[in-house]
């Protein structure tokens, strides 16, 4: 329902100014009423990431007292045919394929998700493309240690002063890259399990810290987690990682901490930095634009430095991989807020502070 009234105000809003929402490179106009949820949902993640709460009378008190949040909106397009708006999660291969899965089984209610979780955990199927992406300025890269998005976030707070210089710079990168000179576009080329891009931490009670818990609200940012090919033991780790409340940087398995009692590390203290995304297979950029193109339309590196998509350096020619008569991978499904997309090669823009809740972020503990 919340998706149904976000798109139906921004909608509005751009109609009403003249805002052609298929373009890709436009700027929307940010929506002067604000909206208020009363979380009644299968996961409630805006709510949790935006209050730390899923309680109905704490998002009713946040609207009685009028509070405001700014929050950004993913506008996602194909080609130059608008798709949808995204607040939380764009995900591609694991969790596209649950909520494919998922589907057929809706008689099934919310268990229909743990179901089509483990079939698709146990096909471990990976998918090949390329994954563009306009990186956030260095102010905004994401930091060493985490630091989460809290009411009167200063990240947020300076975000939208970098956000205002970087739009004309922002805008000529996107013409040279139309025209194939590369501009400030990087790119990441090979076998993903899983391709998430997260404009809030998507926490949930299922997921205290979230998919990504360094993700701000109101930034004019959003990360993109890219899982490479791992084994299932890989992958099981780092899924684990998202469902742990107390720490979810240093989270153990119990099989593991018995072998530490057993050899004797009573004393054994994990440090407090350590990042939730450490495993090799496992990258986060902070991104401001993102595009992804699948095997059979994927995008060639410029002859002249091949080694250049592994590296994320700057590429300026364009060419089909696929002949005729060659074997299209597999593909999976973008998953859109708990939507599926109808289009696998997708563009989406981060469109800082496009609407406002009634909340107040975070409060701190």
């Amino acid at each position: 329902m919340f998706s149904e009234v976000l798109h139906g105000l921004v909608s509005g809003t751009q109609a009403n100014h003249g805002v052609d929402q298929d373009r890709p490179d436009a700027r929307l106009v940010p929506c002067a009423l604000r909206i208020g949820i009363i979380p009644a949902g299968s996961t409630d993640c805006v709510c949790y990431s935006t209050t730390g709460t899923n309680d109905p009378v704490t998002s009713a008190l946040h609207i009685i007292l009028g509070d405001s949040q700014p929050m950004d909106v993913c506008s996602v397009h194909s080609d130059a045919t608008f798709l949808r708006y995204s607040v939380s999660l764009l995900g591609y291969g694991f969790y596209g394929d649950v909520l494919a899965n998922s589907e057929r089984n809706r008689w099934m209610g919310p268990l229909r998700y743990d179901l089509a979780g483990v079939r698709t955990f146990l096909s471990h199927q990976y998918y090949e493309g390329s994954v563009w992406f306009v990186p956030a300025p260095e102010t905004q890269r994401l930091p060493g240690v985490r630091e989460q998005c809290v009411a009167r976030c200063h990240v947020c707070q300076q975000g939208s002063c970098s956000e205002k210089m970087e739009l004309k710079h922002l805008s000529d990168d996107e013409d040279k890259f139309i025209k194939g000179s590369g501009g400030e576009w990087r790119v990441v080329q090979g076998k993903f399990l899983a391709i998430n891009m997260a404009t809030m931490s998507c926490a949930c009670p299922r997921s205290p810290q979230g998919l990504s818990p360094s993700a701000h609200l109101a930034d004019g940012t959003a990360d993109l987690i890219l899982v490479r090919g791992c084994s299932r033991f890989g992958f099981f780790r780092h899924l684990l990682r998202h469902t742990n409340a107390d720490d979810q940087d240093v989270a153990v398995s119990g099989a593991v901490v018995q072998i530490l009692a057993i050899t004797g590390h009573h004393e054994l203290r994990l440090p407090p930095g350590a990042l939730m995304f450490d495993h090799s297979f496992v990258e986060v950029h902070r991104v401001r634009r993102f595009r992804f193109q699948p095997k059979n339309q994927q995008l060639c590196v410029a002859p002249e430095d091949p080694s250049g998509a592994e590296k994320g350096t700057k590429t300026h020619t364009f060419s089909p991989i696929c002949r005729s008569g060659d074997q299209f991978p597999a593909q999976s499904t973008w998953t859109c807020d708990g939507e599926m997309l109808p289009h696998t090669a997708i563009q989406v823009r981060v469109q800082g502070k496009l609407i406002r809740l009634f909340a107040r972020g975070i409060e701190h503990q």
